[in-house]
């Protein structure tokens, strides 16, 4: 039986963590990236440019809500722009640290355990993103509260036949359920930080947060049962919240949008495009951190591979659409087939077919899986060619309608652009700011991938059956 610090690949054994670690040096290593790790000119400057984006992206909300949807490029009939194209894929990268946690979770695959914490993070900063552009695409976003049911004297309730409302209810289940799953991962490690800092407010912080952990058994007991059952609460939310984001499109009749390949085209989509995230942040990490011997290439490369196989159900999907379009005869498909090849915005087409398809496709030699700087280079191509599938879907099948009458242009305005980039800002200063409070790899889940964890827990056990 392998160590648990390995895991068989083939003839050889890759390994999980860098052999060499104790209980002990796990702990001083990562949460001395927090305490004690001195604040670089590196990382004042990254936190300084994405804080000037961000301000720029607070003065584009601040003009729109001045002056409403208008100063956007949105029209008649393209009513959907960019706002519903940064929704989409926003919640698309918000999936893979869900899939990590949760999914790989139940199903005992232990490299997730140092990558978990920060693709955890990522989600909840990623599905933060994603919430804002649904208010803001409101036309009056003040009235936002309207979309959720509550007590008043108007006896007001929200239209629940409206794929809006179940954007709604779906986003902010998914945000509250991943917030405390990542929250209830967080205690052992922030009573990890209380007892490693001789800085009295910073222990009474993280002592506040830890709510009262002590590491006995009983403790243990109770936080592997809640993990467990918000992993499986966490699960099922995986395929249904980007399910009810393709029922936005789905359940209309507008040429391209109205098929039943969308759920599971939208789902696969959207852990592809998580995994790309998840590898353009953990390669900088590992290196920018020095925590090479806990996120190594073994979990680099069976990220890569998740893409690459996520990839190729993006294609699939791909495939069947233009099938199912060409066996049904309908013309309205058949010129919306044509348009996107042919038509004012088939430059957008074909650079999303070269990047989602052409390119991935490297992924299936190990040298440029287990080479960080290619790999790094096609996850932003991958994350680049998911935006533009959003934007194909959404703009090209609004801006020719039924009739030729109804024909039109979206063209993207310097609002559009500067809400789109703020969001990029807001994101990275928030991966900024984690980095710098929180420990980003998991201390208590490397520790049982640790020889000495098998020993640890007989002992746990023997002390409750006695």
């Amino acid at each position: 039986m392998a160590r648990p610090t390995e895991v068989e690949v083939g003839e050889q054994k890759a390994p999980v963590i860098q052999p060499g670690h104790t209980f002990a040096t796990i702990t001083d290593k990562i949460a001395s990236i927090v305490l004690r790790r001195p604040v670089t000119n590196g990382w004042v400057l990254g936190l300084a440019i994405c804080f000037l984006i961000l301000q720029w992206f607070l003065f584009a909300v601040c003009w729109l809500f001045y002056k409403g949807v208008g100063v956007w490029g949105v029209n008649i009939p393209a009513g959907w722009g960019f706002a519903i194209v940064n929704f989409v894929w926003w919640i698309g990268i918000g999936h893979a640290g869900t899939l990590i946690s949760a999914i790989l979770l139940l199903l005992r695959q232990s490299w997730r355990n140092s990558i978990n914490r920060f693709a955890e993070a990522m989600t909840l900063f990623a599905v933060a993103c994603a919430g804002m552009f649904p208010v803001f695409h409101l036309g009056r976003p003040w009235l936002a509260f309207w979309l959720f049911p509550y007590p008043n004297t108007m006896s007001y309730w929200p239209n629940f036949r409206s794929p809006l409302v179940w954007d709604v209810f779906a986003v902010s289940t998914y945000g509250t359920i991943s917030l405390v799953f990542w929250f209830v991962g967080l205690i052992p490690d922030l009573a990890s930080m209380r007892d490693q800092t001789q800085n009295r407010a910073l222990k009474f912080v993280y002592g506040s947060l830890a709510m009262g952990w002590r590491n006995s058994v009983r403790h243990w007991n109770r936080y592997e049962t809640a993990y467990l059952l918000l992993a499986g609460l966490a699960t099922p939310l995986v395929l249904s919240v980007h399910t009810v984001v393709s029922f936005d499109f789905a359940i209309g009749i507008v040429p391209g949008w109205h098929t039943t390949i969308f759920p599971p085209y939208f789902v696969a989509g959207a852990i592809y495009s998580g995994f790309a995230m998840v590898l353009v942040l953990a390669i900088p990490i590992r290196k920018f951190y020095d925590i090479e011997d806990f996120i190594t290439d073994r979990h680099i490369e069976n990220s890569a591979m998740v893409m690459l196989a996520t990839g190729w159900i993006v294609a699939y999907g791909y495939a069947i659409e233009a099938f199912v379009n060409w066996y049904g005869g309908d013309p309205y498909e058949s010129f919306l087939r044509w348009n996107r090849l042919h038509g004012p915005y088939a430059v957008s087409y074909y650079a999303l077919l070269f990047f989602n398809l052409v390119v991935p496709q490297i992924l299936w030699f190990k040298k440029a899986r287990n080479n960080t700087l290619l790999l790094f280079l096609i996850s932003l191509d991958v994350l680049v060619g998911m935006w533009l599938e959003r934007f194909v879907i959404v703009v090209v099948s609004l801006s020719r309608d039924f009739m030729p009458s109804a024909f039109g242009q979206y063209y993207p305005t310097q609002y559009d652009w500067a809400i789109f980039i703020g969001t990029l800002g807001f994101f990275s200063a928030c991966m900024f700011l984690f980095m710098r409070v929180l420990p980003a790899v998991s201390i208590a889940e490397l520790k049982t991938l640790l020889p000495q964890a098998e020993i640890t827990v007989r002992e746990d056990e023997a002390e409750v059956h006695h």
